[in-house]
């Protein structure tokens, strides 16, 4: 554990979920409008058809491989959201407001392959319940899986970190 700051409870955690979920839900839309374009277009250059589907959305809908890709490029999309901000400063945009980093168990940064471990075993935010059981540790479901922790800064360290950005 952080010697300097205190790991951070389930309501602060919740409500960075909540900003962040708002943030992916943005993030997936535009992929979604993205591969709708993309489809459309292959379907303009008769590379594919829509086999008697009435446009582009419900051809996607019919399409096992269609909805499959959608789907994959959905969780690529929030996968990279995470890893991206957990990588490069600890700190989500939802954690960034909560004054909360992500770090590993000795203080650094986690690397690609803890956030991606912690991504999945997060189990769309259910992981976080395990703290509400855990008050020896506060550590979620994801913290043990990925070796890593949660913690609560202080507004000074909250706003180092995001000067260092820069």
């Amino acid at each position: 554990m952080s010697g300097e700051f205190p790991r951070a409870g389930f309501w602060r955690r919740f409500a960075s979920l909540v900003y962040d979920t708002l943030a992916i839900i943005a993030f997936a839309m535009l992929t979604v409008v993205l591969y709708l374009f993309a489809v459309q277009g292959f379907i303009s250059l008769d590379v594919i058809s829509l086999n008697g589907a009435e446009d582009v959305s419900a051809f996607i809908q019919n399409s096992n491989l269609l909805s499959g890709i959608r789907t994959a490029l959905l969780i690529i999309v929030s996968l990279v959201f995470f890893g991206y901000f957990w990588t490069k400063s600890g700190q989500t945009i939802g954690m960034r407001a909560w004054r909360l980093k992500v770090q590993t168990l000795e203080g650094n940064l986690i690397s690609w392959p803890q956030s991606i471990i912690r991504s999945v075993s997060a189990l769309l935010g259910l992981g976080n319940l395990v703290v509400l059981v855990d008050f020896k540790n506060k550590k979620a479901l994801q913290d043990y899986i990925s070796k890593t922790e949660v913690i609560a800064l202080t507004k000074e360290e909250n706003r180092r970190i995001y000067s260092e950005l820069d």
